[in-house]
């Protein structure tokens, strides 16, 4: 139990991330329709600022709390990202508004590489070490003290993603700004003849997008302890498996995505591995026996494998529900 128990809060903690790096996409998405592959890179740039940011005044030997240096670099890397997002909207994708499909799509794609070369000349290639300067404090879960934990820092990523969540629904569903937006996704011509700014419309839902993105980055740097110019790329793509799991489009499909692609792929490399363990067929193989005699655990899928699961989970989605858990079937038009 104590070990379903420490899977089921890691993936919960990685879900989390997950769900706001998936309401960039579904936001995007159910505005103009467009698949913003570069948002992933946004998410990485969010964690680049956020590095620089705090290395510097950690290292300056500035005169703040642990946490308000943690602080003030997402504090930087939100208006950084947000003006990504409305570059990349601007210049990029708003002349594409009418071109075929595949031309945006392509676009993105290509931004997503312009991105990555630009943050490995700026943080060079090598992984960076994110400094750890929030002390980590494990809280026992269970009355066995070898059982499962959480930390303070997993208990504030989850308080922080829920908190934007709640927030991105309130935006949405509570305000004229939500109002706008949505008049927008169901009908751009129409809500421009009620009066409505299309264009600034789109180019807010981008900024509100890489705003989420930085956050989610600082999250992941931190929760982590690692920062890279690729990290984006992967993360992108899982968030946006889990976009498409939940229903692209639709924010609660986000955000239910997410959290459910953590969790399974934190049970699957907690379980699976353990099922797969090759090392009950030994006897069939010389050099498997020889091998798991240096190590008994030779899995057929494990932690190593964890990325397996979110594309598995995104074929099996394409295949038996397409619109996904919460997304609705629309017809073809004649």
């Amino acid at each position: 139990m104590d070990i379903f128990i420490q899977q089921l809060i890691n993936g919960v903690t990685l879900g989390s991330v997950y769900a706001i790096v998936a309401l960039g996409y579904t936001m995007v998405y159910g505005i103009i329709q467009l698949i913003n592959f570069a948002h992933g890179e946004v998410v990485m740039i969010g964690a680049m600022v956020a590095y620089s940011v705090i290395v510097a005044l950690a290292g300056a030997g500035a005169p703040l709390p642990p946490l308000a240096i943690v602080l003030a670099g997402a504090l930087v890397a939100i208006p950084v990202c947000m003006a990504v997002g409305f570059t990349l909207e601007r210049v990029a994708y708003r002349p594409l508004r009418r071109a075929p499909r595949l031309a945006p799509l392509i676009t993105a794609i290509g931004l997503s590489i312009i991105l990555q070369h630009l943050a490995m000349i700026v943080w060079s290639r090598n992984p960076l070490p994110y400094p750890q300067i929030v002390k980590s404090v494990s809280y026992h879960l269970t009355g066995n003290p070898n059982g499962a934990t959480i930390t303070n820092v997993q208990i504030a990523i989850l308080a922080v993603s829920v908190a934007m969540m709640a927030g991105l629904m309130a935006l949405v569903y509570k305000t004229r700004l939500g109002i706008a937006m949505r008049a927008t996704a169901q009908n751009q011509a129409v809500a421009g003849l009620m009066g409505i700014d299309v264009n600034k419309v789109i180019a807010l839902t981008f900024v509100i997008a890489g705003g989420l993105g930085s956050v989610a980055g600082v999250m992941v740097g931190t929760y982590y302890g690692i920062a890279h110019y690729q990290m984006g790329f992967l993360l992108g793509l899982k968030a946006f498996s889990a976009a498409v799991l939940g229903g692209i489009g639709n924010l609660a499909g986000a955000m239910l995505g997410g959290m459910l692609l953590g969790i399974i792929e934190a049970l699957g490399a907690g379980y699976v591995g353990d099922l797969t363990n090759l090392c009950h067929f030994a006897d069939w193989s010389e050099a498997l026996a020889q091998r798991c005699a240096v190590d008994p655990n030779v899995v057929l899928f494990g932690s190593n494998y964890q990325d397996v699961f979110a594309f598995i989970v995104l074929i099996l989605v394409l295949v038996f529900r397409p619109s996904g858990l919460l997304g609705e079937r629309v017809a073809d038009r004649a």
